[in-house]
């Protein structure tokens, strides 16, 4: 069959570098220590703006009091006594004291909601990378950068975005209330500020509430650009895992000589045995039992094919006994690891074979 010669050889390297693979939990953490979250700085200041007109509704009577007793004070105490050296700190501490008296409610909901919105959207974290230096924000070329990107772009339809909703919420507010404005002039001055701080908190309200809306969507848009942001490639995935974990190579030679010494360790063990069980070719174990020191007999090494060959090898070279018992070195194998006893279920096995060791090494068993 001929090959078609409108064929064109696509090159996959091309595609190793895309960032397609969401973040790893190192990634992840490494950007939060940075300071990298994703967060809208739009909730905070909507959430404030909301819940401070909110407070107005509800202390606006306790804050009209006060702002009265204050500019009642001002006038009758402070205009009307004369003023000393002596008198005119307590004086403005008094006063000092009635205006934070008065913002108290003010200042706490601000405090406490923008600690909440900040909380809710990225937890709590510290850190002092926003405190560094950094010389590339002096840069003119990425000042223009940043001035020209996209992200500039969509900051500019958002401020936008807020001040038609705004100015519409304005105007609709206004214009429903036309009627009630005209009649002001005829309405006493209490009534009049009365009506005029109502509408405003309404008014308020409303552009609190639609900035909250409009907030939320910023900060669905801040977390799919800050996802978007960390995703890595599938070659970044596996620079990290090297750098975490540590070269595969290395960690195979590392485990390669670890596996050398450990072999080295047991084999120094055989010729303190007293007897090596085999299979005969593809197991060996060698047991050890002192009457004097020991509960039971114990596996001081133990191993399968070339490993039980090299334990033969020693084992011969230092005269100890190798015996031949093909189910009891498969059940010692598979159940017992280097240095522990032998489980009560090969007691009896294995006393049979040591009491044939001792009988052929002149011993008498214990």
């Amino acid at each position: 069959m001929a090959t078609s010669p409108l064929r064109y050889k696509l090159n996959l390297q091309l595609f190793a570098g895309e960032k397609t693979e969401p973040a790893t939990p190192k990634k992840r953490a490494d950007a939060r220590k940075k300071g990298q979250v994703a967060k809208s700085a739009e909730l905070p200041g909507a959430l404030i703006l909301l819940f401070c007109f909110m407070t107005l509704l509800m202390f606006g009577g306790y804050m009209k009091d006060r702002m009265f007793l204050l500019m009642q004070g001002t006038l009758k105490d402070y205009l009307t006594n004369d003023i000393t050296v002596a008198n005119v700190m307590p004086l403005m501490t008094d006063l000092l004291a009635q205006v934070l008296l008065l913002l108290a409610p003010i200042f706490a909901v601000t405090v406490l909601v923008g600690i909440l919105a900040n909380y809710m959207q990225i937890g709590f974290l510290l850190t002092g990378e926003a405190f560094k230096i950094k010389f590339s924000k002096i840069n003119p070329i990425e000042g223009a950068k940043r001035i020209f990107s996209l992200k500039s772009l969509v900051d500019f339809a958002k401020t936008l975005l807020k001040l038609t909703l705004i100015g519409y919420l304005v105007y609709s507010s206004l214009w429903g209330e036309k009627e009630n404005l005209v009649n002001l002039a005829h309405l006493p001055l209490a009534d009049v500020l009365a009506y005029v701080a109502r509408l405003t908190v309404m008014m308020g309200i409303k552009i609190g509430v639609a900035l909250v809306i409009l907030s939320i969507f910023d900060y669905m848009y801040q977390k799919y650009e800050y996802e978007k942001n960390l995703r890595m490639s599938k070659q970044d995935i596996k620079d990290e895992y090297k750098k975490s974990e540590g070269d595969p190579q290395i960690k195979g030679k590392i485990k390669e000589k670890q596996r050398r010494m450990a072999l080295a360790r047991m084999m120094q063990d055989v010729p303190k045995a007293d007897v090596v069980i085999t299979n005969p070719t593809h197991f060996a174990v060698a047991i050890q039992y002192d009457n004097g020191k020991m509960d039971a007999p114990r596996v001081v090494a133990k191993g399968t094919d070339f490993v039980a060959l090299k334990i033969k090898e020693v084992a011969k070279e230092n005269g100890v006994i190798t015996m031949e018992n093909r189910p009891l070195a498969r059940a010692l194998y598979d159940q017992v690891e280097i240095g522990q006893t032998i489980p009560a279920e090969l007691f009896q096995a294995v006393a049979e074979v040591l009491a044939y060791v001792y009988r052929l090494k002149g011993r008498k068993a214990k």
